[in-house]
């Protein structure tokens, strides 16, 4: 192999760190390692340049060296082939664990099963106040005759002669040593020779799980309860997933809620309105009263402070929020009728009614200045 600049060959500059070597070398090797170019000797002479010049470079002992004295100072220090310490193999599980699927350096670790997630449909009194509720939900448990292992009554699992309990096993390609999950225990260590019947040898079975949950009060749509341990079951006694419970709030009949606070629409009378007066509101906690100052306009919005939510994550109990709506009136019969019209003959628009008053002398100064 020709002399090469190791610098130029990784296309990095002479301070470059060794995360900006690591890239790039990565790049190179994804563009010109043998399996993705099917056989190219160009692209397999430039792959095992940028091998050599990678090695060299992210040995801080050898860099230093070739730094010091180029080539004279590495000659002979970097791999050629076969995976021995530092050479081809190992710089190539190093980079491309992740690409083929490898585990260097992984231990086996024990199966889990899936997270679940349950949609628990909440009245919005039981969310601000919480509650405990029980729920059944439909998932894997352990099986009861093998108590999860998936060996039948009297056996045991064996460890696999193929990866000798470690779950994996190392594949030679060429001079290129691969790592991947053992293909006879799938990556288990173990094997069950005489399965458990009822469950199969999963270890587990389909059922239905009865659980007490407690809601904390003040939860709010979309907020989940996670319950440990009590997602699906793994297969053959692995670790079993986690449950979410995740809240979902009833529309009100008569609330609508907006983080802390309480929002709900107050029908009143015109001549409540225009006079005053004192009704009764509901909360959460039972009924207060509202006063109703004359002359109220519609939309006027009355805080009822302190009866409101007091959010999970938050400090601070929130306010009701009133907002009044006139309502004019309907089905009248003639007296009511005959009423209104003497009402009318005795009221000033100008003066009884100053936002009609302003808003048709903006209409008509928008007409007026209008050219038809």
């Amino acid at each position: 192999m020709s002399k090469q600049d190791y610098y130029e060959t990784l296309g990095v500059s002479r301070n470059a760190d060794q995360a900006e070597i690591k890239k790039a070398y990565r790049r190179m090797a994804m563009k010109y390692h043998p399996d993705r170019t099917q056989g190219d000797k160009g692209d397999e002479e430039k792959f095992k340049k940028a091998t050599e010049a990678y090695e060299i470079l992210m040995d801080p002992q050898k860099r230093q060296a070739y730094d010091q004295f180029g080539h004279a100072g590495v000659d002979g220090s970097h791999g050629t082939g076969g995976g021995g310490q530092g050479g081809f193999g190992d710089v190539f599980n190093d980079i491309f664990a992740d690409i083929f699927g490898a585990a260097q350096g992984r231990s086996r670790g024990q199966p889990r099963g899936a997270d679940l997630r349950y949609t628990l449909e909440m009245s919005l009194e039981d969310a601000v106040k919480g509650a405990n509720v029980t729920i059944q939900v439909p998932t894997w448990v352990a099986c009861q005759s093998c108590h999860g292992s998936g060996a039948a009554k009297g056996s045991k699992p064996v460890t696999c002669h193929s990866c000798h309990g470690q779950g994996q096993v190392r594949m030679q390609q060429g001079f290129f040593s691969l790592q991947q999950t053992c293909p006879t225990c799938r990556g288990q260590g173990q094997i069950i020779s005489d399965p458990c019947r009822p469950c199969r040898g999963q270890g587990r079975v389909q059922d239905q799980k009865k659980l007490q949950v407690k809601i904390p009060a003040g939860v709010d749509q979309g907020d989940r309860v996670r319950l440990n341990g009590e997602g699906e079951a793994a297969p053959q006694g692995g670790i079993a997933g986690d449950l979410y419970v995740e809240v979902h709030v009833k529309e009100h009949s008569i609330f609508q809620r907006e983080g802390e606070h309480l929002y709900c629409e107050v029908p009143i009378s015109f001549i409540t309105a225009a006079l005053g007066g004192d009704l009764e509101v509901p909360t959460l906690d039972g009924r207060v009263k509202l006063h109703i100052p004359s002359e109220t306009q519609t939309g006027k919005i009355f805080k009822i402070v302190g009866k409101g939510v007091k959010p999970i994550r938050g400090r601070h109990q929130g306010d009701l929020l009133c907002r009044v709506m006139v309502e004019t009136p309907v089905d009248l019969n003639k007296k009511q009728k005959d009423l209104l019209r003497e009402f009318e003959t005795h009221y000033e628009a100008q003066k009884n009614s100053p936002r009609v008053n302003k808003w048709f002398g903006k209409v008509k100064d928008f007409f007026d200045k209008m050219k038809f």
